[in-house]
């Protein structure tokens, strides 16, 4: 097991050091120039569209308005790369790396704008909805359905196996720290309800978590508010921390700004997913009236995460004064943290809103998966085959070392991330000219801009559904 984690490690560093990285900030300032900072200029239109009224289709009102759609994302982005992920990026990198972590948000909201906008360009009607992602915008605006099978096998690799295992390993780490419960057990357990749910048999738990999950993701953004307000004479003294930690001498000398650099950018990633081509699988179903309005909230999204969410965990563990090197890491980490600020109710509470946030993101990176499976192949055989390999990485998570899962994580986040990179770096001039229809549209005084695919007649026989 070892040499496993060593070579993935290997791996991780080359893809990460040399490439990803490079990827990510190129193709961030490339877009954020491109749309002229759209994430900055456009932010105001953000929030507008949040209150936007739903939209009219074939007569009848849509199911979720902009509204609905913005906090149900909330609601599952705030979750194991919220708590857990910004506790590992603080132990590796220290405190610098969440200065890393906003600067790839504020960038790389950008490159969820793009990606999100193509998503809905290219997406094609299903029995009842729509459906659609990278792998659909690499066969139907690349013309390249190799590529889009390449992606759509990356992605069910990274969310169906690779981040699951990340899910229940934080699962089980925080009950074992909260109540004594040994990982294996809790692991059985996780295995054996996913396994369940995934073949269909138990719809109520996937009900009650769609009701729990928002309320818990709520109580933890007012907690952790709460501890920032009581601890807002110290907010100088931790910014102050994060700034030199990111670029001070003692790092520079140590090697230190390159750990924080790495780790501020995986889990900013993780958490926001900005650029790695997972969030453009939901933002295809939402019904718009413009391919753009999806990627503007889509950035919003990602400020929101980033910027509010993974700054008050990092200023809740920065505010404790714990120890990084005590050997605590990830959600145990966070849990200590909240302890030291509100009394040992805190380690519990985490657990139990981890045990929603993770599962209810368990059930939806299974699903990311199936969707991208079903793109390959109709084969009923394979999605079953499918589901079991789901709930054995699950188990895998529960009893495997946090640095093993993590960087399993780490390496095929990486692989499928270029992918994505590369498409919508070669698609971004449509995502460019939607964006200046939409402001075009606005300074003529349409208040809900609208598209239909004549306005492109270049690819008009690519697009199905405007």
């Amino acid at each position: 097991m070892n040499i496993i984690t060593e070579f993935i490690n290997q791996a991780n560093n080359i893809l990460w050091t040399y490439i990803l990285i490079a990827m990510l900030l190129g193709c961030a300032l490339w877009f954020s120039f491109k749309t002229r900072f759209v994430q900055f200029r456009m932010i105001g239109e953000m929030v507008r569209l949040l209150g936007d009224s739903t939209a009219k289709i074939d007569g009848h009102e849509k199911h979720i308005s902009s509204f609905q759609a913005f906090t149900i994302s909330l609601a599952s982005r705030v979750g194991t790369g919220n708590l857990a992920g910004v506790a590992t990026a603080i132990t590796v990198g220290g405190p610098g790396a969440i200065f890393w972590m906003w600067v790839i948000a504020l960038l790389g909201a950008s490159s969820a704008f793009v990606e999100s906008t193509l998503a809905q360009l290219f997406k094609i009607r299903s029995k009842h909805s729509y459906i659609g992602g990278p792998a659909y915008y690499m066969e139907k605006g690349l013309k390249k359905r190799w590529m889009g099978i390449i992606f759509a096998i990356l992605i069910t690799i990274t969310f169906g196996f690779a981040f699951n295992s990340v899910q229940s390993n934080t699962i089980c780490a925080a009950f074992d720290s909260a109540f004594n419960i040994p990982p294996i057990y809790m692991g059985i357990g996780i295995t054996v309800i996913t396994l369940i749910i995934i073949f269909g048999g138990v719809h109520w738990i996937a009900n009650v978590s769609s009701i729990l999950v928002p309320i818990m993701a709520l109580g933890y953004i007012i907690l952790a508010l709460y501890i920032v307000i009581t601890n807002i004479t110290r907010l100088p003294e931790v910014i102050s921390l994060i700034i030199s930690n990111a670029f001070g001498i003692e790092q520079a000398v140590g090697g230190g700004i390159g750990a924080a650099l790495m780790q501020g950018i995986k889990r900013g990633l993780f958490s926001n997913e900005a650029g790695m081509g997972s969030a453009p699988n939901a933002a295809a179903t939402a019904h718009v009236t413009h391919p753009a309005k999806q990627g503007l909230i889509q950035a919003l999204g990602v400020f929101t995460d980033t910027l509010l969410i993974c700054t008050c965990t990092a200023f809740i563990i920065l505010f404790s004064g714990k120890n990084l090197n005590a050997g605590l890491d990830g959600i145990q980490l966070t849990q200590a943290a909240l302890n030291s600020q509100i009394g040992n109710i805190g380690s519990t509470y985490i657990a139990i809103a981890i045990l929603f946030f993770a599962y209810s993101s368990i059930l939806g990176n299974y699903y990311y998966g199936e969707a991208n499976i079903r793109f390959i192949t109709k084969k009923q055989n394979i999605i079953h085959l499918y589901r079991i390999l789901v709930g054995g990485m699950v188990f895998f998570g529960s009893i495997a070392s946090l640095n093993m899962v993590w960087s399993l994580a780490d390496l095929t986040m990486a692989l499928m991330a270029i992918c994505n990179l590369i498409a919508i770096i070669l698609l971004g001039k449509y995502a460019f000219r939607l964006l200046d229809d939409y402001i075009r549209q606005k300074k003529n005084g349409i208040k809900s801009p609208s598209f239909s695919k004549d306005k492109m007649k270049d690819i008009e026989e690519n697009i199905s559904c405007w």
